[in-house]
């Protein structure tokens, strides 16, 4: 079994509210733009068209099946959310993106990423994986969907 590093640096613009962690990225042949969440049958950028734009395909690139990173960014950057995953190597049990056969080598060190971020107030998860990886450093219990778990960081 192949150890894979993370790829990417964490997206951190300035003054963040809001620190999105998902498990690990697609393998790079699924990518359509080099960025968080890049496989294009991936909703999370159709759905922040929705929730920002009411348009689902507002980050497409007209005639491509490509996501605009620019726009992502310009969003991301405006809005004050950081992306980043909770998993810094991996090994894929079978050749896909699925968090079902992805085995976490090394856990990101959530704290140390939210300690340059001083104005953080809350942390998402956009999965089970990502989910219980960060309620496993923080020793907290993992949420029920659609519910959150309270914690503390440094005060």
């Amino acid at each position: 079994m192949t150890i894979e590093k993370h790829p990417l640096t964490p997206f951190i613009p300035t003054g963040v509210k809001i620190l999105m962690l998902g498990s690990f990225p697609p393998a790079r042949e699924r990518w359509s733009m080099d960025f968080y969440s890049p496989n294009f049958i991936n909703d999370m950028w159709r759905i922040f068209g929705i929730v920002f734009f009411g348009e689902k395909d507002h980050f497409l690139i007209p005639g491509q099946k490509k996501f605009d990173k620019d726009r992502i960014v310009d969003l991301l950057t405006e809005k004050r959310i950081a992306l980043f995953d909770a998993a810094t190597s991996i090994v894929r049990m079978k050749n896909n993106a699925s968090d079902k056969f992805l085995e976490i080598v090394e856990k990101t060190d959530i704290g140390q990423l939210l300690d340059v971020m001083p104005d953080c107030c809350a942390v998402a998860s956009t999965g089970q994986k990502s989910s219980e990886c960060i309620c496993s450093l923080f020793d907290i219990k993992p949420p029920k969907i659609g519910e959150y778990s309270l914690f503390r960081h440094n005060g």
